[in-house]
Order: structure tokens, then sequence, then C-alpha cells
């Protein structure tokens, strides 16, 4: 075994003797670390990575054994502690013991053989520690991830368990839902409003009490007035235990918006004929909703959605009029400036593949000038 890859132990005794004798035991199986000073001791632990055990003397002039492993403790508490002792000092050693959270007390003269096994289960205590806490990271960095995914979702989760306890929660949630502080292990009435938990609560008892009920539409008494379909899936355990329950909340109080957005859009793709009149019905028809959207005052991803396709469609609109305008207007206008306006647009309408018909002409125009230098300065929308 390499040295690097053998536990580290740490021997603090004032007698150099001591010292050398632990060094001769132990250097086999481990790298063996030794101090006279129980200062230097500490300084040499704040260096040294991973120390697996301390074993210190009792008795020393600068702080006793209990004392000095107290220090560790503070410092290092995954480092096991093993103290040496005289049987005139047990009764010491025991009224104090706790103060350092010993692992276990050797008592002078020691036998070799019963002294390498209390190290080699300390060491082992050690690895078992420094496992536990990887795991508990491993863990939290897993539920870290975990909670980020949730917090990215467009639907508003809650997970209770059968006792009623919140054990999870993602933003959405939070939002629509108005908690605030830390929710889990919480029992689910301590964490929400007496008005939001009467219309969840009984939306959830009604969709479980009739399997013909998948979801039920709510609307919350917030000053947003945020209107959620719920939906409640049970939790299952792998022996058939229900566990508890995940209730999700989708935001829909934006569809209607979308609908008229959607409405809008389809008018101006299936337009064939002169769009400069529907594109101006349209840009007002947009700029109506954009104030409603932001009128809602409800903070969600569908309604953010909605707002920013708004905006980028009233942007495309505006560059598509403006071509034209400039075609008309001026006899040779820059054509690189209309190329890029052009693309831009179609990169923000919202179905690409269904440009207006007009549209694509205007494109066409812009291209043919781009590559002629000839403008019939007729407008195409």
């Amino acid at each position: 075994m390499s040295e690097a890859s053998r536990p580290r132990i740490l021997i603090v005794d004032d007698e150099e003797a001591i010292l050398e004798t632990m060094t001769f035991t132990f250097e086999d199986d481990y790298e063996v670390l030794t101090s006279s000073s129980a200062v230097k001791a500490l300084e040499l632990l704040e260096q040294q990575d991973r120390v697996a055990v301390v074993i210190s003397d009792q008795r020393m002039p600068e702080m006793t054994g209990v004392e000095f492993l107290a220090q560790v403790f503070e410092r290092h508490p995954t480092t096991v502690r093993i103290i040496l002792t005289g049987f005139a000092d047990m009764d010491a050693i025991i009224g104090s013991i706790n103060d350092g959270h010993v692992y276990s007390y050797i008592t002078k003269p020691w036998e070799p053989d019963d002294l390498k096994q209390i190290v080699r289960r300390a060491v082992e205590h050690y690895a078992l520690a420094e496992e536990n806490e990887r795991l508990v990271g491993d863990l939290r960095d897993s539920n870290s991830f975990l909670q980020a995914v949730m917090d990215q979702l467009d639907t508003g989760a809650l997970a209770v368990d059968a006792n009623g306890i919140v054990r999870a929660v993602n933003a959405p949630a939070r939002g629509y839902l108005g908690i605030e502080g830390d929710p889990h292990g919480r029992r689910l009435e301590d964490v929400l409003r007496p008005e939001a938990l009467e219309l969840i609560g009984g939306a959830v008892i009604r969709i479980r009490q009739d399997e013909n009920v998948s979801y039920e539409e709510v609307e919350l008494p917030s000053g947003d007035a945020v209107k959620l379909r719920v939906t409640m899936h049970p939790l299952f355990s792998s022996d058939g235990r229900e566990l508890g329950q995940v209730i999700l909340g989708r935001e829909i109080s934006h569809e209607p918006l979308k609908r008229r957005f959607e409405e809008i859009i389809e008018c101006l793709a299936t337009t064939d004929g002169e769009l400069r009149g529907p594109l101006g019905d349209a840009r007002h028809g947009l700029g109506s909703l954009a104030e409603l959207v932001k009128g809602t005052g409800v903070a969600s991803p569908g309604m953010s959605e909605l707002e920013e396709r708004t905006s980028r469609t009233l942007t495309a609109i505006e560059y598509w009029l403006a071509v034209d305008d400039v075609l008309v207007r001026e006899d040779y206008p820059e054509a690189q400036p209309l190329l890029d306006r052009m693309r831009v647009a179609t990169t923000r309408w919202p179905s690409p593949d269904r440009l207006p018909a007009r549209v694509r002409e205007l494109a066409q125009r812009v291209e043919a000038y781009y590559e002629t230098g000839e403008n019939p300065k007729q407008p195409v929308l």
C-alpha cells in the first residue's frame, strides 16, 4: 500500500521514547505522524489532510490530553480520538472524557496487540464516518440538482406524505400558492393560507373520490387571481404502501390570452392577398394583448413565454412594414440592412414555416434587389 493511500494517524506525547515505540508499532500499517507538543500537534493537524486517528497522552506540560482532544474535536470532528492514561488519572479521565468526545482510552502499560486492535477499530470507525459524510454530501448534492430541475418546470409541484407533511415543493408552487419560508417537514395546513388550503384540498378530495374526475380548475383568491388546473397522483412504495401524494397545479390563466395570440397569427399566416391592413390590425391587437398580459400580474412560465412571443411577433411585423416602406420610398436603399431585417423578422415570427404569402414575396424582392440593384419602388405588402 502506498504512503498516500494508507490511513494517517497522529501520536502526541511529551516523551520521545513513547513516540518512538508507537511509531515502530504502527509504521507498517499506517502513515505515522508524531509530536511532543500539544500546541504543535494542533498546528500539524491544520497542515495535514484527513488524519484518521489522534492518540494523545493525558499528562502533558502545555495542556492535558482531554483538553487537547477537546480542541481536536472542535476543529476536526471526524478524526477519532484516543487517550493514553495511567490508573492514577482514571477519575479525571472518566469525569471529563465527554469533553473531548474520546472514542477510547488506553491504560499504561498496554499490550501491543490490544493497542493495535483498538487503533484498527478506530481507523475503521473513521472510514465509516467519512463514507457516511460522503454519502450525505452526495445525497445533498443530488437533492440540489433535483430541486433545480423541479424549479424549472412550468407546473407547480407539491409532495405530501401520508401524514400530511410537506416533503418537497418547487418554485412555481411556492409562487402560485404564496408559500413563504421553508415548508419541508411542516403540515400542509400550516404551510398554505386558509383560502388556498380550502380550494386545493377540496379539489384533491374530489379528484380522489371520483374516478371520472382527473383534474379540477381553481382560481386562487390572491391579488393576481391565478387560475390553476389541479391534478393529484398518489405515491406508492415498492411493496404497494401509499406513501403520500403529489399535487400538481398547472397555471392556466394565460390560456385564453394564448388562444387570442394564436388566432392573430393564424389570420396573418392564411392571408393570401393584401397584407398591410391585416398587419396593422395585428399590430394593434398584439399591442393590446401585451398590455393584458402585463396587467394580469401573473408570474408563470406560460405567461412569460406568451409575453415574449408577443413582443417578438410585434418586432417581426414592424420590420416587415419598415422594409416595405423603404423599398417604396427610396430609389437605392442599402441592401444589406434590408436583408438583415428580413432575416431577424423571420426568426422572430412564431411560425417560420408559415410565413404570410406577401411576406415571402417581400423577402424575394429584397433578395432580388440585393443581387441586381434594381428597385421597382412598388409596395409588396
